[in-house]
């Protein structure tokens, strides 16, 4: 990495902080190493152990790398109650290293105490403005204003329709993100309507995903299967000329997100820019009952697939009373600078 991506990276960072200071965020330091995780079958985790000096009587004890903030962010959350981010290193295990993965990454995650997923978005679309209209660390002859790049790469118009209300459209076209709903984006990419189909059961979902030319595994699930179509039909089309909003997830995808009042959608939804995710924003779960299930689930289903387990605080989702009602935001900060200052891998912006 050069001085000028060392500025700029330094620079951005800055900003990203001088925002949610700005706006009365507590900044928090949590730690990167803790003695239970948040069950999650999608991801693995490093585990390390903790010693004590020779002659010691205490037993080591087994630690793990957070794959996020969250599980430290939330206990303050329940504490307090009040509007908090952190921006720190993350680390998941068992992923390919490329262009857009890196096992230890800088994470930016932000929650906002009686809000929703899409006040999260608005909050959202704000940062990415106030982050356009500085000017960009660095020679001042070289380097374009991160406006200039909002008016290149973060376009106001854009031609992409899907059958929407004329009216609505023009306003948003007047936000820096696209919105999209996941049933949209299946509809129009992978030709059939999620809902109805999954609502068959897993049969009908393969078969629509061989439909499509893919080979699904026997024995696969509803969620399974989805992730298989969007991966491949569906995540590559999400380059559009502005950042993308994927709103509405399906609710039997699970996730500590919010139930709508439909009850087949989450209040979720995912940001992409160039077909690159860069965050994941969820209305929290605030029924304790409901995250005793998920921790029970996917504990479960984490015993069954991950090559590292980790221990799981069987009292965590005791949090939950009175839990207030907010929404979170994770973004890969790596990610969100490489969208920041042009670049088409994360290679350039990482500290290695």
């Amino acid at each position: 990495m050069d001085l000028e991506m060392l500025q700029r990276r330094a620079s951005i960072i800055k900003q990203v902080r001088a925002f949610f200071d700005g706006k009365d965020y507590l900044e928090l330091d949590t730690p990167l190493l803790s003695p239970d995780l948040i069950p999650e079958s999608c991801l693995e985790v490093f585990q390390t152990e903790r010693i004590f000096p020779r002659g010691s009587r205490k037993e080591s004890r087994s630690l793990w790398l957070i794959p996020s903030p969250e599980i430290h962010m939330k206990k303050i959350i329940a504490q307090y109650g009040v509007n908090v981010f952190q921006i720190c290193k993350c680390f998941r295990n068992g992923e390919s290293e490329g262009h857009l993965h890196n096992s230890e990454f800088t994470m930016l995650e932000y929650y906002t105490m009686n809000a929703d997923y899409m006040d999260s978005l608005a909050l959202t679309e704000e940062l990415f403005l106030n982050l356009t209209r500085r000017p960009l660390a660095g020679n001042a002859e070289k380097q374009r204003t991160q406006r200039e790049f909002l008016e290149e790469e973060f376009s106001q118009t854009s031609n992409r329709r899907f059958g929407r209300d004329a009216e609505k459209e023009k306003e948003k076209e007047k936000l820096p993100f696209e919105r999209v709903t996941v049933a949209e984006a299946f509809e129009k990419w992978a030709g059939f309507d999620l809902f109805a189909v999954a609502d068959e059961g897993a049969d009908a979902m393969a078969k629509q995903a061989r439909k499509l030319e893919l080979d699904p595994m026997p024995g696969m699930s509803v969620p399974h299967l989805y992730d298989l179509i969007f991966i491949h039909a569906v995540e590559p089309n999400l380059k559009m000329e502005r950042p993308v909003a994927l709103i509405d997830y399906p609710a039997f995808v699970p996730c500590l997100a919010k139930k709508a009042a439909n009850g087949k959608t989450a209040e979720r939804w995912e940001l992409y820019h160039n077909g690159i995710e860069l965050a994941n924003c969820f209305s929290e779960e605030t029924d304790p009952l409901k995250v005793e299930e998920f921790f029970s689930n996917e504990e479960s289903e984490k015993k069954r697939v991950s090559a590292v387990q980790h221990k799981v605080n069987q009292d965590y989702w005791k949090l939950f009373n009175g839990f207030p009602r907010c929404s979170g935001v994770a973004m890969g900060l790596d990610r969100l600078i490489m969208a920041l200052t042009g670049k088409m891998t994360i290679d350039g912006v990482l500290l290695t």
